[in-house]
Parts: structure tokens; sequence; C-alpha cells
């Protein structure tokens, strides 16, 4: 895997430092994803459509009762 060399935090990052989320990076075909306290461990990577598939179900969710 190619290290990301820019990553971005969540937008719902919270309060204070805001470093309390996962912060994702584009790569050529695969999107990397780790989490903000531990930016030094091996991030995950998942292809950019499974990702994108992954984050518009979780939108058509927002709102449902679980």
């Amino acid at each position: 895997m190619t290290t990301p060399t820019r990553w971005r935090k969540s937008s719902h990052s919270g309060g204070g430092e805001g470093n309390d989320c996962v912060e994702i990076a584009e790569l050529d075909t695969r999107i990397a994803i780790r989490d903000s306290k531990h930016p030094s461990r091996t991030p995950l990577s998942v292809p950019a459509p499974a990702f994108t598939a992954f984050v518009e179900a979780l939108k058509e969710r927002r709102g449902r009762p679980a």
C-alpha cells in the first residue's frame, strides 16, 4: 500500500482538539482509514467504491430507528 500523505479528519470530530475521530486519505483506487489517536498504527485500506457505498448507507440510515 502506498503511504498516504494527506489525511482528512471527519467533520463530526466533536469538540476539544478533535482527536476522537477517524481520518481518511485517498489513494489511487483505495481509501485508507486510521484512528486519529494512533496515527502511527497501520491504517485500514478498502476499495474506494466499497467505502463510498458504506458512507452512502450510513447517510441513508441517519435518522432511522435502530
